[in-house]
């Protein structure tokens, strides 16, 4: 670690911002990193998780970012960290009480992290080799028409599942209904599980539609 001197400016970044810093760290744990340089010295002051490998003392290099106080916040910007890792950043000036530009934190996230999650949950939902349902195996799949007919009902009224009411439930069972939904074997006591209702209450709705219709 190189040695640099403790300048005022110097200590009210550390004593200030380095709290700030650590606080940052901490809650992004593990994937943030904050760098606070300091602009009197051009030096890092101080690390909150290194990620990048930089040593106290080293140079800050501040141009990499198109450093300029007036701005007050850069970014957020990308660069390329040590293992070839994608960062996401963002620098803020740092200012002393008398309002001058005394240092810059560097906020630095690694999303390739989240990358890869991206990349595994794409390979995951596309599938390897999917292939269209055998109409064989599935020719009659009931379930299926039930859960494309209700979900599109629901869609039609904007509706969720979760909040329907007694009077929207019934309404449903008579659409399921008419749709013809109630041929497949068990296709009652299906219904009346995915809609959060008796058994009893659903097939006494059917008894009832079954009298109307005679």
């Amino acid at each position: 670690m190189r040695k640099t001197k403790t300048t005022a400016a110097r200590k009210l970044l550390l004593d200030r911002y380095g709290r700030v810093a650590d606080g940052i760290a901490l809650l992004f744990f593990p994937y943030v990193e904050v760098v606070i340089h300091d602009l009197q010295s051009q030096t890092v002051a101080y690390i909150a998780n290194n990620l990048s490998k930089r040593e106290l003392g080293d140079e800050s290099a501040l141009e990499e970012i198109d450093h300029s106080v007036e701005s007050g916040t850069v970014g957020p910007y990308e660069k390329i960290n040590w293992d070839g890792r994608r960062m996401r950043c963002v620098s803020t000036v740092l200012f002393d009480d008398a309002g001058v530009a005394v240092g810059v934190m560097c906020v630095n996230y690694n999303i390739a992290v989240f990358e890869d999650m991206k990349h595994v949950i794409d390979r995951v939902i596309s599938g390897a080799g999917v292939v269209k349902q055998p109409e064989e195996l599935f020719k009659d799949d009931w379930q299926e028409r039930i859960n494309t007919f209700l979900h599109a009902w629901l869609q039609e009224r904007q509706l969720a599942l979760n909040s329907l009411t007694r009077e929207h439930r019934r309404e449903l069972v008579e659409a399921l209904w008419a749709e013809g939904a109630f041929k497949g074997k068990s296709a009652a006591n299906y219904v009346a599980n995915v809609l959060g209702m008796g058994r009893a209450t659903v097939y006494q709705h059917i008894r009832d539609l079954r009298d109307a219709a005679a």
